[in-house]
């Protein structure tokens, strides 16, 4: 009776060795993740290749050999559903605005993290549509990627296309690799980040228009070093003509380094980014400084000037990460993210003006309140200043070769450029002023040789 009963614990020991449910992924969110995809149209079908790390797909249960390695043999229907679950249910594509219906796996196929066919779109599909991984191939869940290939039946492969990729649950930062291939025109490489919305793979141009100015109006309102920039110069003077006049020199400035960074004119050095950010926040305190130490600033368009060139490279590094999606309409897309800021701009000095004006009101001094609010804005510069200068040290000095003298001699042609119309400028109104007091002259002087 005793043999009988360990005999009957031994067989069902070892049925719930071979039979037992199939482990889940490891339930840890990964940190940083990447997505492949090739997209490209082909008849009345889309192709969609796509890889991703297995171990994003969380909440899939494997069934494993040995405890540890993917049971190759028996887990095609697990990849089936991770496909399905994470990586369909995750993209929406459409076809001139109409959503298509969910697509049909073609092939799918686990793959070595070491594997490299998804350099190329022929090299991927022939990867995933071939034969797969041998059975016996030791393959740890949290380290291989999956391979599929979706089809999506289209009306035409001339049709203009969007894809909506919603990525965010793989990753706590999800970074998205997307090679669109359009029938008889080059290539496109897109690299997206976390989930960016509806992106127009083939935009027309009042499309790229009107999303590149919202683009550029928002961003002035996410950008609190630019508001408290505008701020500073707000508080400074809420008079028309003065306040036109620096605004005016702010804008044209970040308008020129703007459009000639977005030209490929910047230095791409990774000790750049900082550098911008740091000056903006020297800026910030500046102004909040000469707010505080002059009640009356004068003259403040040149060195406005100056700021907002460095603002604009500052509005351009947002602008170099989203200029992928403008299509064809590179120069109508840079022109209206320009307008963009300048809506955003126009619309934060009316709500400061408006604001500071009811402040004054209510019973503030001018002159007190100017310096309050400057020395808080001033505090949160310094801030930043320290900060940001930090982060900059950590960066070695640039080699003075001859690519940075280059750089730098194509800037300095740009600011002669600048100033020379300028210069030219402030000519034909002095002769305009000048021309006008002859006017002005001529009769009395006609007058007076009358009476002699």
């Amino acid at each position: 009776m005793t043999l009988s009963r360990s005999c009957i614990v031994m067989v069902a020991a070892l049925a719930l060795a071979v039979l037992r449910p199939a482990t889940s992924f490891g339930h840890d969110i990964p940190n940083h993740v990447i997505v492949h995809m090739f997209l490209k149209p082909e008849g009345t079908h889309l192709r969609l290749l796509v890889r991703a790390p297995l171990e994003a797909m969380r909440d899939v249960d494997v069934p494993l050999r040995r405890g540890e390695y993917i049971d190759l043999q028996r887990a095609n229907p697990w990849f089936r559903d991770a496909a399905n679950m994470w990586i369909a249910e995750n993209i929406e594509l459409f076809e001139e605005d109409a959503r298509l219906q969910d697509p049909r796996i073609v092939a799918l196929r686990p793959s070595l993290p070491s594997d490299k066919s998804f350099q190329t779109y022929e090299t991927a599909l022939a990867h995933v549509a071939g034969p797969p991984l041998p059975v016996e191939t030791d393959l740890y869940w949290n380290q291989g990627v999956l391979d599929v290939l979706f089809e999506y039946p289209i009306r035409s492969d001339r049709a203009r296309f969007s894809i909506h990729p919603a990525f965010e649950r793989l990753a706590l930062r999800v970074s998205t690799v997307l090679h669109y291939l359009p029938p008889q025109a080059p290539q496109r490489v897109l690299e997206l980040h976390g989930t960016p919305g509806l992106v127009r793979l083939d935009p027309r141009w009042h499309q790229a228009f009107l999303g590149f100015v919202e683009m550029g109006f928002f961003h002035i309102l996410d950008g609190m070093d630019h508001l408290l920039f505008l701020l500073c110069l707000v508080v400074a003077t809420r008079r028309i003509l003065p306040l036109v006049a620096v605004v005016t020199s702010f804008t044209v400035a970040h308008s020129i380094t703007l459009i000639a960074s977005a030209s490929g004119m910047a230095p791409s050095a990774l000790w750049f980014p900082p550098l911008v950010e740091t000056l903006i926040a020297v800026s910030i305190v500046y102004m909040a400084l000469e707010n505080i130490l002059r009640a009356h600033p004068t003259r403040r368009y040149a060195i406005t000037f100056a700021f907002g060139l460095i603002h604009g490279f500052g509005f351009s590094f947002v602008l170099a990460e989203r200029l992928q999606l403008a299509g064809s309409h590179l120069l109508t897309s840079l022109l209206s993210f320009n307008l963009g800021v300048e809506l955003g701009q126009v619309l934060m000095l009316i709500v400061f003006a408006v604001a500071l004006e009811g402040l004054f009101r209510l019973g503030v001094a001018e002159r007190a309140g100017q310096v309050v609010i400057s020395a808080l804005v001033a505090h949160t510069g310094w801030h930043w200043m320290v900060e940001r200068g930090g982060q900059l040290a950590q960066f070695p000095r640039p080699a003075f070769d001859l690519a940075l003298l280059a750089t730098a001699m194509r800037w300095i042609l740009v600011l002669v450029i600048v100033v020379g119309v300028i210069w030219i400028a402030r000519l034909f109104r002095r002769s305009a002023s000048a021309d006008e007091q002859d006017r002005a002259i001529s009769p009395a002087a006609q007058a007076d040789d009358s009476r002699l």
